[in-house]
C-alpha cells in the first residue's frame, strides 16, 4: 500500500491528469501499452489470450481511456490489435487508440527493417482492419530499430502519412524514435501531436526533445517508462525512495515521470492484471522535495 507523504516538504503529484492531444482529443495521462499482451518479449513464447483481454478491460474499468498499441506487436497467433478489438470494440467513446507503423518484422517475428513510404499505407490499413476502425485517433511514424534515434531523413515516409491523413484515414500523426532535427524536419510537412522516444526515470538522453515538445505543446509518451530493449531502470537510484513511500521501483518510477513535464504521458504496458493494479496505483504516489532530488541524481 502507498503511503502518505513524508514530512520533508510540498509533495508532488500528478494534479493534471489530463492532457489535451492534437488540440481536440483528451486523454489520461497514465495510459496502456500493449506491447506485452501477445508476449513478454518479441522472441518469449505466446501469452493466452484470455489473459490479455483481461488486463485490457480492467485497464478501462481503472480509467486508461488511451492505448498504445502497433500491428507488430504480435507473437504467433496473438496479436494486440486483435486483443484489443475482440476485448473493447465496440470502443468507448473517449477511448484514444494510438498505434504507430514502420518496422517490418522478420522470419523470426522481430521487427527489423523499415516499410518504404508505399508499404506505410499498407501498414495504416492494416490496423483499421484489425482494430475494425475506419479511422486512426494517432498514427507514429516509427524510425530506426532499437539504436539511438537521428541521422537519416523521415520526410518522405512521414509525408506519406500525412497523406493519408489528409484522406481522412488519421485524425493525429506522431513520430518515435527521433532527434530534434527529425522531428523539426516531420513539423514541417504536418502537425505532430506526439513524440515517442526512450526516456525514463534514470535514462534522459532525450530531454532536448522532451524541451521541445514542451514549447510546442506535443505529447512526449516515452516507450520503455519502466526500462528495457537494453536500458533498465539504475533501480539503485530509485528504491530508497520507493521504500519510504511503501511503494515499488515501478511506482517511482512512473510517479517521476507524472510530475517530471506537463505533456509527459505514461504508457506502462504488461500482461499481467496484478502488474497493471500495481502501475495504475502510481498516479496515488505524492513525491516530496528530498525525493525528487534524490531521483534527479
Amino acid at each position: 500500500m502507498l503511503a502518505a507523504a513524508g514530512s520533508s516538504g510540498q509533495a508532488w503529484g500528478m494534479t493534471n491528469t489530463e492532457l489535451n492531444l492534437g488540440g481536440d482529443l483528451t486523454i489520461k495521462r497514465l495510459g496502456f501499452g500493449a506491447m506485452r499482451l501477445p508476449a513478454g518479449t518479441f522472441s518469449g513464447p505466446a501469452r493466452d489470450p484470455e489473459s490479455g483481454k483481461a488486463v485490457l478491460r480492467r485497464a478501462m474499468e481503472l480509467g486508461v481511456n488511451h492505448v498504445d498499441t502497433a500491428g507488430f506487436y504480435r507473437r504467433d497467433d496473438v496479436a494486440a490489435n486483435d486483443l484489443i478489438r475482440a476485448a473493447l470494440h465496440p470502443y468507448a467513446a473517449d477511448l484514444v487508440i494510438a498505434t504507430k507503423v514502420g518496422p517490418i518484422r522478420d522470419n523470426r517475428g522481430v521487427p527489423s527493417t523499415e516499410a518504404t513510404p508505399q508499404q506505410l499505407r499498407g501498414l495504416v490499413r492494416d490496423d483499421l482492419r484489425e482494430l475494425g476502425l475506419d479511422r486512426l485517433d494517432l498514427v507514429y511514424l516509427r524510425v530506426g530499430g532499437m539504436g539511438a534515434p537521428g541521422g537519416a531523413s523521415i520526410g518522405e515516409r512521414f509525408a506519406a502519412l500525412a497523406e493519408l491523413q489528409r484522406e481522412g484515414l488519421v485524425r493525429h500523426l506522431g513520430v518515435s524514435n527521433v532527434d530534434t532535427a527529425q522531428l523539426a524536419e516531420a513539423r514541417a510537412i504536418a502537425p505532430v501531436a506526439a513524440v515517442q522516444n526512450r526516456f525514463h526515470v534514470t535514462e534522459r538522453n532525450d530531454a532536448a526533445v522532451l524541451a521541445e515538445c514542451e514549447r510546442a505543446g506535443i505529447a512526449f509518451v516515452p516507450f520503455f517508462p519502466l526500462g528495457g530493449g537494453g536500458n533498465a531502470i539504475d533501480e539503485g537510484r530509485v528504491e530508497k525512495v520507493a521504500a519510504r513511500h511503501g511503494a515499488t521501483v515501478a511506482q517511482v518510477a512512473l510517479a517521476w515521470m507524472l510530475v517530471s513535464s506537463p505533456v509527459m504521458v505514461a504508457i506502462p504496458g504488461t500482461g499481467s492484471l496484478d502488474h497493471l493494479e500495481e502501475n495504475m496505483a502510481a498516479a496515488r504516489l505524492r513525491l516530496t522535495a528530498e525525493d525528487l532530488a534524490e531521483l534527479q541524481g
